[in-house]
């Protein structure tokens, strides 16, 4: 699509030389695919007017998580303004598990939270001596102050989108076409302007050409002989020049098709801007819901092993309450557990690098983000579907893009018509000549080559007769209009279906989202009561089991559904092209 777009307005650029000199008469169309690059610019990003969404970029997708808090594909969503999103905060962000009876975690762990309160572990006290030694360790292993270098802030979610929005090599590639399409309106803004050809040389040797006093010629300017005579050079500048004066329109038109560029190349590159920042959302949140889900599985771990220690008791007191197959129970989940913090540490090193990519970082340079919780603090209700389609028809800038192609189209049609009427303009010349070795003629009949003195000025009018091929490139430029204006129809009807479904998409996970932290509170409690009831006797190990089963469940579904409610605010900012807000 994108060489449709450009030919619009490039082909009649290409006329531009014929225009401002003697020849006139508009040049030829080229040729254009749908979706291909744009010839000679070795550009590959897809012009609009494809069928289908609307869209032909894709977008890398984040780590995310499934199942139990890990790593997973997040599916794009739709999304809000990101003005109504909350404003990052630093800190764990991590999802509490309750405490544990003091049977099963008679240990606790009091630390300070990132907001200056303190936080109760159910977990054993780590050692006092390994403590002190992890402690000592940090201390020696931390730069000194005197010569370590200041460490960048971490990133909020909205200088992550302008990073990517400035410096992605996308929107650097879409700049330079800009550049392109700004060169060739000046070209046809300036094509009026007339062309000077110019010539001047000097040679030699010339052999004698004069004329004596009697008017006769001399023995040595005689020619068939070898006498040459005295030998001489010669010098000569010769050059015209034509203005085009009236050209029925083509050049007003030529102007108009030129002007359409730049407007193509900043919808294109916006476009571009766009996607660099969705993608850099993708990472973001898919980072945040990599970190949370390891916190959540480290919380989980912590709890199987009390458990554990639990149950290894009861079994030294040969109490009748458990057996050897709830250990095996207990290590079978606990195995589980670890496979799975294994993947969710991969998602999150992969949500690193990408977002060190989207950040022009080097490769060495180490990209922090703050840590933030994926679930809103405030409900933010998506816009509705109307208001999602209204946005996108007037903020999309394919549709923008295509419509100063069909505007170029048009003027080239227009060029096409008027090609048949010829071109009036005023035309100057000049030949000057001198040769040294002969003499000037005065009589105005003589024809005198090596010594003329001539200028003139005057209107000149210029046309061609090739009538059928003027008919076929009518016929062609035509066709080529209706071709575009046919894939606009296609681009608006994918844009709604594109718009419609992310929009779907979003209030689906806005659903999801708030059934399964409903559900974590549920599990929760549950968990909570069969620790209670594990640890007076009452309760099985299965029962503690499920509990654990069920929570982790929830909470890797709630992170999950949460990431597609944030990922689907981004992705609506895209299918509706509105720009990013100032939470985002």
């Amino acid at each position: 699509m994108r060489g449709h777009l450009e030919r619009g307005v490039t082909v009649a650029l290409v006329l531009a030389a014929g225009l401002s000199a003697a020849q006139l008469t508009p040049g030829t169309a080229g040729q254009g695919t749908s979706p291909s690059p744009t010839p000679g610019t070795g550009t590959s990003s897809p012009a609009p007017g494809t069928s289908g969404t609307g869209t032909s970029g894709t977008s890398s997708p984040a780590p995310g998580t499934s199942g139990t808090g890990t790593p997973g594909t997040p599916s794009p969503g739709g999304g809000t303004s990101g003005s109504n999103l909350p404003t990052p905060r630093t800190g764990s962000g991590a999802v509490s598990l309750p405490p544990g009876p003091p049977a099963i975690a008679p240990e606790t762990t009091v630390s300070p939270d990132a907001n200056g309160g303190r936080n109760v572990s159910g977990v054993p006290a780590r050692e006092p001596g390994r403590e002190a030694q992890q402690v000592s360790e940090s201390v020696s292993e931390a730069p000194s102050g005197q010569g370590a270098a200041p460490r960048a802030a971490p990133l909020t979610l909205a200088q992550l989108v302008e990073k990517a929005r400035a410096t992605d090599s996308r929107v650097e590639e879409a700049t330079a076409e800009l550049r392109r399409f700004q060169a060739l309106y000046q070209q046809a803004k300036w094509a009026w302007f007339p062309r000077f050809e110019l010539s001047m040389g000097v040679g030699g040797p010339v052999p004698e050409a004069r004329i004596d006093a009697a008017g006769n010629l001399t023995e040595a300017s005689r020619e068939g002989d070898a006498n040459f005579g005295r030998l001489g050079v010669t010098v000569f500048s010769t050059g015209n020049a034509v203005l085009p004066v009236y050209t029925f329109g083509k050049l007003s038109a030529l102007e108009k098709a030129g002007s359409q560029g730049p407007v193509l190349g900043a919808a294109l590159r916006e476009r571009a801007r766009d996607e660099a920042g969705f993608q850099a959302a993708q990472a973001y949140f898919g980072y945040q819901l990599a970190r949370s889900g390891l916190q959540q599985i480290e919380d989980v771990s912590k709890r199987l092993e009390d458990a554990a220690e639990r149950i290894d008791a009861l079994l030294k007191e040969e109490s009748p309450q458990v057996s050897p197959v709830d250990m095996y129970k207990v290590r079978f989940f606990r195995q589980l557990v670890e496979a799975r913090k294994a993947e969710a540490h991969q998602g999150l090193k992969f949500a690193q690098a990408a977002i060190g990519l989207l950040a022009n970082a080097a490769p060495d340079e180490p990209v922090a983000v703050v840590e933030e919780e994926l679930a809103p603090e405030e409900e933010v209700a998506p816009p509705s579907v109307e208001q999602s389609l209204s946005l996108a028809e007037q903020h999309r800038p394919e549709l923008t893009a295509i419509t100063a192609g069909i505007a170029a189209r048009e003027s080239e049609v227009f060029i096409r018509e008027r090609s048949y009427y010829p071109d009036l303009g005023l035309a100057g010349f000049y030949d000057v000549r001198y040769t040294s070795s002969a003499t000037r003629q005065t009589n105005p009949f003589a024809y005198d080559p090596y010594n003329e003195r001539t200028v003139g000025l005057g209107l000149v009018m210029r046309a061609t007769f090739d009538i059928p091929i003027k008919n076929a490139q009518l016929e062609q430029a035509r066709a080529e209009l209706e071709k575009l204006r046919a894939q606009e129809k296609q681009l608006r009807a994918g844009i709604r279906l594109e718009v419609t479904k992310v929009h779907g998409e979003l209030v689906a996970a806005w659903a999801r989202a708030k059934a399964f932290s409903e559900a974590e509170k549920n599990a929760r409690r549950w968990v909570t009561a069969a620790f209670a009831a594990f640890d007076l006797g009452t309760g099985e190990t299965r029962d503690l089991v499920d509990a654990f089963t069920a929570y982790a469940q929830a909470s890797g579904e709630r992170g999950k559904s949460w990431h597609d409610v944030r990922v689907g605010m981004a992705a609506l900012n895209r299918v509706t092209g509105t720009p990013p807000g100032a939470g985002e």
